[in-house]
C-alpha cells in the first residue's frame, strides 16, 4: 500500500502569502483553556458566549467552558492570527465581538503587532469605516495600528460579510446596511 503525502492544511497566513508565526498567546490560551488542538473551535464558541451571537450554532459540550479572566482583545486577536486553519467564520466572529465600546483599543493595538495580525485588523478597520466610522476600537486602530503589508488581501472577509443587510422595509423604505456588532 502506497502512503500518500496530505497537503498541508491551509492556514490564514498561508492565504495571505505570509509567514505563520508561532503565537505566544495562542501557546498560552490552549494551555488555559485545556482545548489544546480544538483552541480555534474554542475561541469561536467563547466568542459567540461573549456577544458574537450572528455566529451561533450547536458546539461541541465537551469543549471546555469560557476562561473570564482572559480578555475579549485576547479572544480576538487569536481569532485573527495566520497559524490557525483558514475559517473566514472565526475573522467575522473576532470582528463582532471586538465592536464593542468595552474593548480596551490601546491593548488591542499593542496586542496586535505584538502577534502580527495587524493585516486582519486593519481590514476591518478599513471596512467598519464605511458604515460606522466613530465605532471603537476601529477608529483608533486605523489611526494608530501600524500596518504590515502581505502578498495578498483577498482573503479577508468582503464587507458583506461584516454588516446585516436587511431587504425592503414593510413601510416601502429602502433596505439598510448596519455593522454587526456585540450583543451586550
Amino acid at each position: 500500500m502506497e502512503l500518500k503525502e496530505q497537503a498541508p492544511a491551509a492556514t490564514l497566513a498561508r492565504r495571505l502569502g505570509d509567514t505563520a508565526h508561532v503565537s505566544g498567546l495562542v501557546i498560552r490560551l490552549a494551555r488555559l483553556s485545556g482545548a489544546g488542538d480544538r483552541l480555534p473551535e474554542w475561541l469561536l464558541r467563547t466568542a459567540v458566549e461573549r456577544g458574537a451571537k450572528h455566529y451561533q450554532r450547536e458546539f461541541d459540550p465537551a469543549l471546555p467552558p469560557d476562561i473570564p479572566t482572559i480578555s475579549d482583545e485576547e479572544i480576538g486577536v487569536a481569532m485573527c492570527l495566520g497559524q490557525h486553519p483558514y475559517n473566514l467564520d472565526n475573522l467575522r466572529a473576532a470582528a463582532q465581538l471586538l465592536s464593542s465600546p468595552r474593548v480596551d483599543a490601546a491593548r488591542l493595538c499593542r496586542l496586535a503587532v505584538r502577534e502580527r495580525c495587524e493585516p486582519v485588523l486593519l481590514h476591518i478597520a478599513v471596512l467598519a469605516e464605511r458604515f460606522a466610522a466613530a465605532l471603537e476600537p476601529w477608529a483608533y486602530l486605523r489611526e494608530r495600528l501600524p500596518p504590515r503589508s502581505v502578498p495578498r488581501t483577498d482573503a479577508l472577509p468582503h464587507w458583506t460579510r461584516l454588516v446585516s443587510h436587511t431587504g425592503v422595509t414593510a413601510r416601502g423604505g429602502p433596505p439598510k446596511t448596519d455593522w454587526l456588532c456585540r450583543h451586550e
